[in-house]
């Protein structure tokens, strides 16, 4: 049969048009996957979010009820009545009272030391020897010379005596008694230029033989026997240093004049004491000297020299140390540890325990140290909370723990 070139061909449901819906390319299908799965993702995030929101809500729910229903364990300390003192801290410099820096008043040759390195010595104790022949032999001459002229001057004196008794007797003219009275005067004028020359060569020999002029430590040796030393060359022969007594010299703040100079005009002892450079180790205690006669403008401080007697040499000259002046003392005061003071911001407060419970009591830090403070707004012999703050809350019910318990912790003793 043959066909018709008119007819249009058959299309089978194979071959028909596509659907309303166009066919999505992989690409297409990939990103729609993702974009689901990033959907599933946030979903879960904000589902855990909100299930760790509402743990955390009964945890602390349960804590308040725990802190409200169960007793927390605490440590407690009482208020005491006492004394503290008011301080004035600052940083010093050990100084010698007497520092003296010896060195030769003559030219001569080092004929021997007789110190040791790092020796005590006594004021006078010898030091240094300066051959001293050449002064010596200068002064014998000087010596003989006055001897010569002491001479002289006595047998004007015997001729002046015969002159007045022949003027008496009227046996020689008064002019010849006058040139000897004069002749006198010469010869001892004579005899005062002679004992100068003396004493200058005395001392010339003296100064060949170095003492201490001080008592204290000897430095280090700083010259030989056989140095040639130079008057007033500059050349340090040898330092002392005195150590016993001892002062720091410390600046203090032009504002703490006010509760120093006060202590001063009543001649009151104020105390020093000295601690190592990290200030934790007491060295020394003494006493307050001076204070400068001026402040420094470029700091704001003035200079204060305290005293110390250092008899174990424990101060040693040029030592950086930390000092506290004690200004004032206060009396019956309320002291109480500084582990019971919390603070809020600038406010500080502690939990005052009565009948078994923590009320929360506002206090003001008056003067304070490193372990105890001085405040108001309560009373000496109240008992003070000293741990388990964290779990602490005004009426919360307390338990007292016999063993130590850390000062911020769940309540839990200590091991």
């Amino acid at each position: 049969m043959e066909s018709d070139p008119n007819q249009q061909p058959h299309i089978g449901l194979e071959h028909q048009l596509p659907e309303s819906t166009p066919t999505r390319t992989p690409r297409q299908k990939k990103i729609r996957a993702a974009v689901w799965i990033l959907l599933l993702l946030i979903f879960a995030a904000g589902f855990l979010l909100v299930l760790r929101h509402h743990e955390d809500a009964a945890t602390a729910t349960a804590a308040r009820k725990g802190a409200a229903g169960g007793a927390v364990a605490i440590t407690t300390v009482t208020a005491q009545k006492g004394s503290i003192g008011v301080y004035v801290d600052a940083i010093g410099t050990v100084t010698p009272v007497y520092t003296s820096s010896i060195s030769s008043q003559v030219d001569g040759i080092v004929t021997a030391v007789h110190y040791t390195e790092g020796q005590m010595v006594q004021k006078g104790a010898p030091l240094i020897e300066i051959d001293a022949r050449p002064y010596a032999a200068t002064l014998a001459q000087a010596q003989g010379i006055l001897e010569r002229d002491k001479g002289i001057l006595a047998q004007a004196q015997m001729d002046l005596a015969r002159y007045q008794a022949a003027w008496a007797r009227n046996a020689i003219p008064k002019q010849t008694l006058d040139d000897q009275e004069k002749l006198v005067a010469q010869d001892q004028g004579t005899v005062h230029n002679d004992e100068g020359t003396v004493q200058y060569d005395q001392i010339q020999v003296q100064y060949c033989h170095i003492v201490s002029p001080i008592a204290g430590r000897v430095g280090l040796r700083l010259v030989d026997p056989g140095n040639v030393v130079q008057a007033n060359a500059g050349t340090v022969l040898a330092v002392v240093m005195q150590i016993e007594p001892i002062t720091a010299v410390f600046s203090v703040a032009e504002d703490d004049l006010g509760k120093i100079v006060p202590q001063l005009r009543k001649r009151a002892k104020l105390e020093v004491d000295a601690y190592d450079r990290g200030g934790t180790k007491q060295i020394a205690t003494g006493s307050l000297l001076t204070l400068d006669n001026q402040i420094d403008t470029t700091t704001g401080t003035v200079k204060a020299r305290a005293q110390f007697a250092n008899k174990d040499s424990a101060l040693f000259p040029n030592q950086f140390v930390n000092t506290r002046l004690l200004v004032n003392t206060l009396q019956n005061a309320t002291l109480i540890p500084m582990a019971a003071v919390q603070h809020n911001g600038q406010a500080a407060f502690v939990y005052v325990i009565a009948q078994n419970k923590a009320h929360l009591t506002a206090i003001t830090v008056g003067v304070s140290n490193a372990t105890t403070a001085q405040v108001t707004g309560i009373q000496p012999g109240v008992v003070l909370a000293t741990s388990s703050f964290d779990k602490l809350q005004d009426g919360t019910a307390v338990s007292i723990s016999a063993k130590p318990i850390a000062a911020n912790t769940s309540g839990s003793s200590a091991p």
